[in-house]
C-alpha cells in the first residue's frame, strides 16, 4: 500500500458524469522498449498499476496499440475487477508496424476492430473513453476527422463507448469533433516550452472540457532545459516535479498522465506534483516558452 496521502494534487475534474483525479497515470512506458513487445519486468509493470489505485489514482490512460496489445492486458491482470471509481481512457486511430512505427488506422473498419480490441482486452463492455488519435508522430495534420469520428459516435450509440475525445489534434479539429458529437477531452502535446494550445486550453476550461497534456519534458531547447533546470535547482525539485506542477497550476481542466514503469518514480511524481510554486516561480517559468 500506499506511504502518501490523499487526496492526490490537483483534486478532480469530470469527464461527462465521470469523476477522475486530475492526477493520473500514462500506461504507455509498461510496454517493451520502443512501446513494443512486453515488458522486461512483468511484475514489476503490474506493481506499478496496483500501487497507482493504491495511491488513489482513479484515471488510467492507455491504447490497445501499445505492445500492440501489452499494455491493455497487464491492466486486466493487475486490476480487473476494476473499481467502479477507476475509469480507464484509451485512444484509436493507429496501430503499429514491424518496424515500430504508427501508421494510421481511421478507416470505419479499423476504428471499430480497435474498439472490440480495446474491449476485449481490457475486459470491458463499455470503453470509459475514447480518443481519436490524429496527426502523426510529428503532430497535429490538418485535416477533416468527419468519416472517422461519426464512426465513433456511431459506435457510442451502440454503447460501446460512453464519452469521446481527440488526441494530437488542431484546433479546427476539435471544433469539427464537436460539431459531431459531444467531447469531454482533448489530449496534444503541451508543456512550459510548447504553449500553442495557449488558447485552446483556455477555450476548453470555460466548456467543462478536459485538456490532457502528454511530454510535460518533450521538446525542450537546451537553452529552455537549462532554465527549467535552474528553477528546480533554486526550489529543491526535479524539473519533472517543477513541470508538473505548472501545469496543474495552468488551468483547473488540465488533466496529467504522466508514465513511468517504476513504483518508486510514480511515488515520485505524485509528490512532486505537490510542489509550491510562489507567484515568481510562476513568471520566471512562464518566460521558458516566451
Amino acid at each position: 500500500m500506499s506511504t502518501l496521502l490523499v487526496p492526490l494534487p490537483g483534486g478532480t475534474w469530470t469527464l461527462g458524469d465521470l469523476t477522475v483525479t486530475r492526477f493520473g497515470y500514462g500506461a504507455m512506458q509498461l510496454a517493451g522498449p520502443w512501446v513494443m513487445g512486453p515488458p522486461a519486468d512483468r511484475d514489476g509493470a503490474l506493481a506499478v498499476l496496483r500501487e497507482a489505485v493504491d495511491l488513489g489514482i482513479t484515471h488510467i490512460d492507455t491504447a490497445d496499440a501499445y505492445g500492440p496489445h501489452i499494455t491493455n492486458q497487464l491492466i486486466r491482470e493487475a486490476l480487473h475487477p476494476y473499481r467502479d471509481s477507476l475509469h480507464i481512457v484509451t485512444k484509436v486511430g493507429a496501430t503499429r508496424d514491424q518496424e515500430g512505427g504508427w501508421p494510421p488506422a481511421r478507416r470505419p473498419e479499423d476504428l471499430t476492430r480497435a474498439v472490440r480490441e480495446n474491449l476485449e482486452n481490457l475486459g470491458l463492455e463499455t470503453l470509459d473513453v475514447v480518443n481519436l488519435r490524429l496527426g502523426d508522430a510529428q503532430g497535429p495534420v490538418p485535416g477533416s476527422l468527419a468519416e472517422a469520428f461519426e464512426t465513433l459516435a456511431e459506435l457510442q450509440q451502440r454503447g460501446l463507448i460512453r464519452h469521446l475525445g481527440v488526441s494530437n489534434a488542431t484546433a479546427e479539429q476539435v471544433a469539427e469533433a464537436r460539431s459531431i458529437a459531444p467531447i469531454v477531452c482533448v489530449q496534444n502535446m503541451y508543456n512550459l516550452a510548447h504553449r500553442q494550445d495557449d488558447g485552446l486550453i483556455d477555450e476548453l476550461a470555460e466548456q467543462g472540457i478536459a485538456y490532457v497534456p502528454f511530454f510535460p519534458l518533450g521538446g525542450f531547447t537546451p537553452l529552455q532545459s537549462s532554465a527549467l533546470t535552474a528553477v528546480a535547482a533554486r526550489l529543491d525539485a526535479t524539473p519533472m516535479s517543477v513541470a508538473l506542477s505548472w501545469l496543474l497550476r495552468r488551468s483547473p481542466n488540465i488533466l496529467l498522465i504522466p508514465g513511468t514503469s517504476s513504483v518508486a518514480h510514480l511515488r515520485e511524481n505524485v509528490a512532486g506534483a505537490e510542489l509550491p510554486l510562489s507567484d515568481e516561480d510562476l513568471t520566471e517559468l512562464d518566460k521558458i516558452g516566451g
